[in-house]
């Protein structure tokens, strides 16, 4: 393997979604008049279940990474093809387990603008992250990434 054998993503996604969400909570922070307006915790409680339910999926996807002996970090060659656990309902669930984590923190920190940011952030994902691994395991692969691509959703 050479240093190039990696898809070239933009940047790391993790600090992607850690970038969206803090311009989101940053700039309500300076105009401080924007909130979910909700009365009591509740978006908390549920801020909090999603934060919870993100990382469970983190870990179970990163799990399976892990065992496979292959690379999390999509900067790292792919060794493996991973097509078990949730990556038989989506073919990147890191990602979705990180978006809930996103909007898990987006309601814990009362920041609609935050929660709104997921959308673009999502697409910077999609287009700067995802659209440059797919072609580079379709290449590492060949016919197994394609037949599993053909039958398992990009993101649900």
């Amino acid at each position: 393997m050479t240093k190039t054998d990696t898809p070239g993503v933009i940047a790391p996604p993790p600090l992607i979604y850690l970038g969206f969400l803090l311009v989101g909570w940053g700039t309500e922070a300076l105009v401080r008049d924007v909130t979910f307006g909700l009365e009591g915790d509740r978006h908390r409680y549920l801020g909090l279940a999603l934060l919870i339910a993100g990382f469970l999926i983190e870990g179970e996807a990163t799990m399976r990474f892990r065992r496979a002996g292959t690379a999390v970090e999509p900067w790292k060659p792919s060794t493996r093809l991973v097509t078990n656990g949730l990556y038989r309902f989506s073919r990147n669930p890191i990602y979705v387990g990180m978006a809930v984590l996103y909007g898990g923190l987006a309601l814990i920190l009362d920041s609609p603008l935050a929660l709104a940011l997921l959308i673009p952030c999502l697409f910077v994902i999609d287009r700067g992250v995802i659209a440059r691994e797919e072609p580079y395991l379709e290449a590492r692969f060949g016919q197994d990434y394609r037949d599993y691509r053909s039958r398992v959703r990009r993101w649900l």
